[in-house]
């Protein structure tokens, strides 16, 4: 009972000088406030009032049904007299595309010949770009092709593909990038308020005021862990049901106190690396620059930005010894897909070996880093 109540008090103490960080706080607020709901609509599924100029030089019929059908809400349509003025804006900035049709163009499509109109693009905005190019071109051909046949045709396959799109019916990018923004979050948090608790102790020498206590390297550990664990654990929770289940509107298919253990399996296995990083630092810009080493691979390699079946197979068996890799493959097959425990348990118990591993090197590390201070 003695060393339990003095890993509680000792993470008490933790509360307290967390709560006189402003700047901590601020972060913590933003991560999982703010900052959810920035990351859900920072990336728009379609083209929202992309600026298009058009150089009609053909006033035709068919000219002019091509300008109509580049209407809103995806094009914010502007029509100019010459390529130059269009020109003129590209560089300026003012339109993200340029369309030109050619004089007699209504005459060549007739004729059977095959005229090409020009389309320039502003590739500075590279997923605009790629995406509005894309309707661009679509969105033409059709017009083109009913002008010619001189009506609406829905053209008939022999064979038919009926899609029946599962868990998320119409694409929703937001919840997807809300719920992998907790995700990210989670891990980077988690590992920041343990190292900085640490550090922050050995700048203001009250590491040497533990060492004099009959305290252990355990209970000086245990106290930050858990502590800074459970801040990020109430964070996650307020996050996913405040800001993705509220304000972004997700749709949470499983259980949320499922993936609460989750994440708090995994908080065991970040947290203890948080305090690992904090014994090699010696300072928070060292510890700053630890963790770009750390958190990049950890968040671009372990399937929350991209699948991690589209990497490598070396970067995939590498990145299993990571306990974000199993925390994202739980998360989405909880809160997407609706799994329960018979589903996820093999993430469980990867989450909890790696956590075991993490936290006894961070001991032994820790004991080693107070043994050097006391000598």
């Amino acid at each position: 009972m003695t060393h339990l109540e003095n890993i509680f008090y000792l993470g008490i103490k933790e509360f307290r000088s967390l709560y006189r960080d402003v700047g901590m706080l601020a972060l913590i607020a933003w991560a999982f406030s703010l900052g959810i709901y920035v990351a859900a609509h920072a990336q728009p599924e379609a083209l929202q009032h992309a600026p298009i100029a058009i150089v009609d030089d053909d006033q035709t019929a068919l000219s002019t049904r091509i300008a109509d059908s580049l209407y809103a809400p995806y094009f914010k349509k502007q029509v100019v007299t010459s390529s130059g003025e269009a020109d003129l804006g590209m560089d300026r900035g003012l339109y993200s595309f340029s369309l030109e049709i050619p004089p007699n163009f209504q005459r060549d499509v007739l004729a059977g010949r095959q005229p090409a109109m020009q389309l320039n693009v502003d590739a500075t905005l590279v997923s605009q770009a790629f995406i509005g190019a894309g309707y661009i071109q679509n969105i033409t051909g059709s017009e083109v092709a009913e002008s010619v046949q001189r009506y609406r045709s829905v053209s008939t396959m022999p064979a038919e593909l009926a899609p029946r799109i599962l868990f998320n019916p119409n694409l929703t990018q937001a919840w997807f990038s809300a719920v992998m923004e907790i995700i990210n979050n989670v891990t980077m948090l988690s590992i920041i308020l343990t190292g900085a608790a640490l550090i922050r102790e050995r700048e203001h020498g009250t590491i040497e005021h533990l060492l004099v206590m009959p305290l252990t390297p355990f209970e000086i550990m245990a106290s930050k862990i858990w502590s800074m664990g459970l801040v990020v654990l109430v964070a996650a929770a307020f996050g996913l049901e405040v800001m993705a289940r509220g304000a972004v509107g997700v749709v949470i298919a499983g259980s949320v106190p499922l993936f609460l253990v989750g994440v708090a399996l995994t908080l065991l296995a970040t947290t203890s690396m948080g305090i690992f990083l904090g014994t090699i630092a010696r300072s928070m810009p060292q510890f700053g620059l630890l963790m770009i080493l750390i958190l990049l691979p950890l968040l671009l390699l372990s399937g929350s930005m991209t699948p991690r079946e589209s990497m490598p197979m070396v970067v995939q068996k590498i990145m299993l010894i990571a306990p974000t890799t199993h925390f994202v493959g739980l998360a989405q097959a909880i809160l997407y897909r609706g799994a329960g425990l018979s589903v996820v348990w093999p993430q469980f118990l990867a989450i909890f070996g790696i956590a075991v591993l993490f936290f006894l090197a961070a001991l032994v590390r820790f004991r080693r880093s107070i043994g050097t201070m006391q000598t």
